[in-house]
């Protein structure tokens, strides 16, 4: 194999995400959110596909949510199109019942008892600040821990959650999280919100540090400009935004594209708001346009059409003209990186270092969350940036 060849083998690992692939194997060894808490109510269920997998998403009466097999053991039935008894499912065609952990607890045309028990895939769930968290791997399931930020839980804050899909490959997205030149660019592309004015289009002087969380990215276009942003492993970035408006507060916002599969990507969002004041959420919530959906869209942002769109959706809009505009799945083989992808480069190093761990059968690295969160405090006002404003 020609140096050539085995460059291009090793980057295709980096978007594959089945249960048989490294990556895949590393992506189940954490926490992912996989839908919005208020998307399934105690008694009802909804299928849910992520990492590849088909799986079935319900609340038992009790509130409690569980996530098992998409498919009956039975004769293989979705297993959504069934009905919640307490807190087990039933399949609608014949039946079965399940539990939460996935165990077959019942066979009602069944006259003789099994010799073994029946199971379906069955996994842990947390829920936090509006999401719902599932760990698809081994177990024991790790401490849910990592994917904590003490900002999501200041009582000061209203967090607010967004659930978008992607129809392009999720490491393209987690890519453009440790690229900070792009905001210089695509964040003024076709319409200039406060987020583009605030940053300034200057090109940042960069640095990038590995944390027993991520990666720590500082991005320096001022003196008084130096942006940084707090990612972490395998696919959160958390970062601080000016608000819609000029009164409104700088928030934190912290993000995860959580892959569908190769070719789709769920992306959930938290949205941390100063403010306590139910009709300041409600206000807010209109302002940043969360119900905008760039893939609805699609058509007329690759025309150069992005009227009507406010600040959070206009972010969205940008990044989704970027990253989508790459392909579906991204062919890195086709790239010439630059000095300004450091940020890539170094990214990319620390997944094919736990990759090479995966396949080799060896530990990766233990990543906890940080001891003292990384003050993410917004730039200063500038001359340039009130004059846009």
């Amino acid at each position: 194999m020609s140096d050539s060849e085995r460059k291009t083998d090793q980057l295709r690992l980096l978007h594959e995400t089945g249960a048989a692939t490294p990556m895949g194997k590393l992506l189940r060894t954490f926490w992912h959110p996989i839908a919005l808490a208020d998307e399934v109510v105690p008694g009802k269920a909804r299928p849910v596909r992520i990492l590849g997998e088909d799986l079935t998403l319900y609340r038992g009466a009790s509130g409690k949510p569980y996530l098992v097999g998409g498919r009956c053991a039975h004769r293989c039935t979705l297993l959504h199109t069934g009905w919640v008894q307490g807190e087990d499912i039933r399949c609608m065609y014949h039946g079965w019942l399940y539990d939460g952990s996935g165990l077959c607890t019942e066979i009602p045309a069944e006259k003789r008892a099994r010799l073994s028990p029946i199971r379906i895939a069955g996994y842990p769930l947390r829920e936090y600040c509006g999401l719902i968290f599932a760990y698809l791997g081994e177990q024991p399931a790790p401490e849910f821990d990592l994917p904590r930020k003490q900002v999501l839980e200041d009582k000061k804050r209203t967090v607010i959650a967004n659930k978008q899909i992607w129809d392009c490959n999720w490491f393209q997205q987690v890519e453009n999280s440790l690229d900070a030149v792009h905001v210089s660019f695509a964040h003024v592309w076709g319409k200039v919100g406060r987020f583009g004015s605030s940053v300034t289009t200057n090109i940042p002087e960069l640095s990038y540090a590995e944390t027993s969380s991520g990666v720590r990215q500082t991005a320096t276009r001022a003196k008084d400009n130096v942006r940084v942003s707090d990612w972490t492993f395998p696919n959160n970035n958390h970062v601080v935004t000016p608000g819609p408006e000029k009164e409104d507060p700088w928030t934190h916002i912290s993000s995860w594209p959580v892959p569908i599969d190769d070719h789709r990507t769920m992306r959930l969002t938290l949205y941390a708001v100063e403010t306590a004041d139910p009709a300041g959420v409600a206000s807010l919530k209109v302002k940043y346009d969360l119900g905008y959906d760039p893939v609805a869209h699609a058509d007329e942002l690759f025309a150069g059409v992005i009227e009507g769109v406010h600040e959070a959706g206009l972010i969205s809009a940008q990044d989704y003209v970027a990253v989508r505009g790459q392909g579906v799945i991204y062919d890195r083989s086709q790239e010439n990186l630059s000095t300004s992808d450091a940020g890539i480069a170094f990214l990319r190093r620390i997944f094919l270092r736990e990759i090479d761990a995966i396949r080799e059968g060896r530990p990766t690295k233990q990543w906890r969350r940080l001891t003292e969160e990384p003050h993410l405090a917004p730039p200063p006002p500038s001359a340039a940036i009130q004059a846009a404003e």
